[in-house]
């Protein structure tokens, strides 16, 4: 069997656009029923969602059924041992939080990687783990580093200081913006929408694929959304799962109730 390829990975090389969705409900049946959407990724998130590494490997799983999908798992700190752990869960594609430096993602792209014959790899160790189908993927420690994908958040007054060296860190494929966060960090506790949060985003967005890598982010404002792609933004998350259950369960016992005092979310947090 061949060690397949990183669909995502490719994509966003190839400066496709990717649709993607938030995870936070930390159960593999909703993981499932939003594998059946068609998004082209899903990001099962290990920070802010009540995750482990068992309920991570079911949702890895509910959503592989589904090959239009391609998962990304966001660990909750950039550490070498648990990124081996997601590695070996069999998550191609990770997204670490709060990475401020350059020396905070280059030491990430070493956690992701293999140590290769040419001195060139990094410090993953070896196991034979779900991520080679232990062992069914003959090729697998030496294919690895040139399939897993990963993707840094910046989040921080810090981070965008030295944006892009963060960028241009080898090992990076993509730099995702986390508005929430950066907010707060600028000021503006709660208010992804200010002035200057947003020109911060578009500046970091430009600043990003001046590098030659891909820009994230996450917003569930459609226009806003929109507006993201058409700047540059190629893996841009359009909803949370969370999210829509609470307002989309508001809205419908208000139709039916409508003098409850139930008052329906217009806004809701992203990270």
């Amino acid at each position: 069997m061949k060690t397949p390829v990183n669909r995502f990975k490719k994509a966003i090389s190839d400066k496709q656009a990717q649709i993607g969705l938030w995870l936070g409900l930390a159960n593999s049946y909703s993981a499932e029923m939003c594998a059946m959407a068609g998004f082209d990724w899903l990001l099962i998130d290990g920070e802010h969602a009540p995750n482990n590494l068992p309920s991570i490997q079911q949702q890895l799983q509910a959503i592989a059924a589904y090959p239009v999908n391609n998962a990304i798992a966001r660990v909750p700190v950039g550490d070498t041992a648990l990124i081996k752990q997601y590695l070996d869960l069999g998550a191609e594609t990770l997204l670490v939080p709060m990475v401020d430096t350059p020396e905070q993602a280059a030491l990430c792209v070493q956690a992701m990687r293999y140590p290769q014959n040419d001195g060139k790899g990094g410090v993953r160790g070896m196991a034979g783990a779900r991520a080679s189908r232990w062992g069914m993927f003959p090729n697998y420690a030496k294919e690895a580093n040139e399939q897993v994908c990963l993707l840094v958040q910046v989040e921080t007054r810090e981070a965008l200081k030295n944006l892009d060296a963060i960028a241009n860190t080898p090992g990076v494929d993509g730099v995702f913006i986390g508005p929430a966060d950066l907010s707060a960090s600028l000021g503006h506790v709660s208010d992804p929408n200010h002035p200057e949060v947003k020109a911060a985003i578009e500046d970091a967005i430009a600043r990003i694929l001046k590098a030659g890598k891909a820009p994230g982010i996450i917003t569930s404002d459609e226009a806003q959304a929109k507006h993201y792609l058409a700047i540059g933004a190629l893996f841009v998350a359009v909803g949370l799962d969370t999210q829509i259950l609470v307002r989309q369960t508001s809205a419908l016992l208000k139709r039916f109730k409508p003098n409850a005092g139930i008052e329906l979310p217009t806004s809701g947090q992203v990270y």
